[in-house]
């Protein structure tokens, strides 16, 4: 296509070459083919009239679409699926009369939506392992670095940057677990016929129920299921379709959390994402490091997590046995939610496997906010030393007050801690406080947190995936 032609963004910038294939109308027409071999093999295993030499030129021409034929089929038959039965049958003259024997559209156009949702769900599967190996890596390097907690994004209590990186790790295990929930309890469409009765195929088989059972067990051990589903419409339900976009929102929405996080860490200068060499952050500000990678994760993850409402609405809406306003739209909703879904893991992968973590700045800024977390300690120690613990409590709450306000109104350091030194009814000396200010007295048990998940929860994990640590990179076009 030209550029005076609209392409969608998911391709052209941001989705893998593996996933855009997946959805790609080559990728869907062979599985139609396979599909048409799959049912004329059973239906000759079941006794129909069908030869091996028309099994044969299926399977020879199996990868040889003449897209041409086809096309010119479909501007006289306005039927997608009927122009692809008469391509196929121009190169199969021997076989022309059994293709498609016995079955409606949504033979191949379902059990393909299967086929193709299925891989695409492995693959992301995958980039989801990808992630999570990548943040047990930095979540276990970092688990005993010291940093400002915050809650309302107010600091609060210390932790560490590895036992908040652990956040980020339980949200994928969680969406990991939902992946594999959707991928085990799907199962292929089979061979149910116009309004899910199978009549078509009772006749073919002379009123043998056992046959048709076994034709439809047959084609879903061919195609790589177990089984297919036990009752029908027409269709698949599109509540299937609503289960694997939700588990591809449940991701999204992860992502989007990880990906708020390093924009509000880069703006503290605490991790930045990755950023290149000859990286402009800014058209107009030279100086800049925008977290622009962070940011599409979360400009993407919105998309997606909007899309999971168009398969919600369509299987709430779905008529009977079938109707066709399904369509449309699951062209567009279903294969943009994976595109979107394979990109966001593509940066995730790449902002995860490249953060840089300051820690001189991290330190700084539990420096800042230390004197007032430290009282407690503070006070204790003055009490063991014959202080009143009342009387010492209500000079730390006027103490901190004061410094509070010098920090805030006048933009000077903190100086709680001299205004406590000063004070007698403390009897602490600067290095009895200073022995009180190592930030590791407060991270409470983060490393060991930090440990017991990662040995527990998610190496497991990883050593069962360990294949899946094999994807390859997704490049990241802008």
């Amino acid at each position: 296509m030209g550029n005076d032609t609209y392409v969608s963004p998911l391709n052209s910038r941001y989705a893998s070459k593996e996933m855009q294939y997946i959805f790609s109308p080559d990728k869907k027409f062979r599985t139609w083919r396979r599909l048409w071999i799959a049912l004329a093999e059973s239906e000759k295993e079941l006794g129909l009239d069908i030869t091996e030499e028309q099994i044969n030129e299926l399977k020879a021409n199996m990868d040889n679409i003449n897209y041409d034929v086809a096309a010119r089929e479909e501007k006289i038959r306005r039927h997608d699926v009927m122009a692809h039965v008469h391509a196929y049958g121009e190169q199969c003259p021997t076989a022309k009369g059994i293709i498609h024997l016995g079955a409606t559209s949504c033979y191949v156009g379902d059990n393909t939506d299967m086929i193709i949702m299925r891989e695409a769900l492995t693959l992301i599967r995958k980039r989801l392992v990808v992630c999570m190996d990548l943040l047990c890596r930095f979540a276990d390097e970092y688990k005993a670095l010291p940093t400002l907690g915050f809650t309302h994004f107010q600091p609060a209590q210390l932790v560490t940057v590895g036992k908040r990186a652990t956040l980020w790790l339980q949200d994928l295990m969680f969406d990991l677990e939902e992946v594999e929930q959707v991928l085990a309890s799907m199962k292929l469409l089979g061979c149910k016929g116009t309004t899910g009765t199978q009549a078509s195929f009772m006749d073919l088989f002379n009123g043998d129920h056992a046959k048709c059972v076994e034709l439809d067990k047959k084609i879903a051990n061919k195609m790589g299921f177990e089984s297919s589903y036990y009752v029908s419409g027409q269709t698949y339900s599109r509540k299937v379709d609503t289960r694997v976009l939700n588990a591809l929102s449940s991701i999204a929405q992860s992502a989007h959390k990880f990906s708020n996080d390093i924009r509000l860490l880069q703006h503290l200068k605490e991790i930045e994402e990755p950023f290149e060499k000859t990286q402009i952050g800014s058209s107009a500000m030279a100086y800049k490091r925008n977290p622009m990678r962070s940011e599409r994760i979360a400009s993407l993850s919105r998309y997606v997590i909007a899309d999971v409402l168009n398969p919600a609405m369509t299987a709430s809406e779905q008529w009977f046995e079938r109707t066709l306003d399904d369509s449309a739209n699951k062209r567009i909703s279903v294969p943009e939610a994976f595109l979107a879904v394979d990109a966001i893991l593509g940066i995730y992968a790449n902002v995860a496997s490249g953060l840089v973590v300051y820690p001189n700045m991290i330190n700084k800024h539990i420096m800042d906010e230390l004197p007032f977390m430290a009282t407690e300690n503070i006070m204790m120690e003055a009490v063991k030393k014959g202080g009143d613990r009342q009387e010492l409590h209500e000079k730390i709450r006027v103490y901190s007050m004061e410094a509070g306000s010098v920090v805030k109104n006048e933009g000077k350091p903190n100086d709680l801690l001299s205004r406590i030194i000063k004070d007698p009814a403390f009897g602490l000396k600067e290095e009895d406080i200073n022995k009180m200010l190592d930030p590791k007295l407060y991270i409470g048990r983060c490393p060991e947190q930090v440990d017991t998940f990662l040995n527990e929860a998610i190496r497991p994990i990883l050593k069962a995936h360990s294949d899946d640590l094999k994807v390859s990179e997704v490049e990241l076009n802008v």
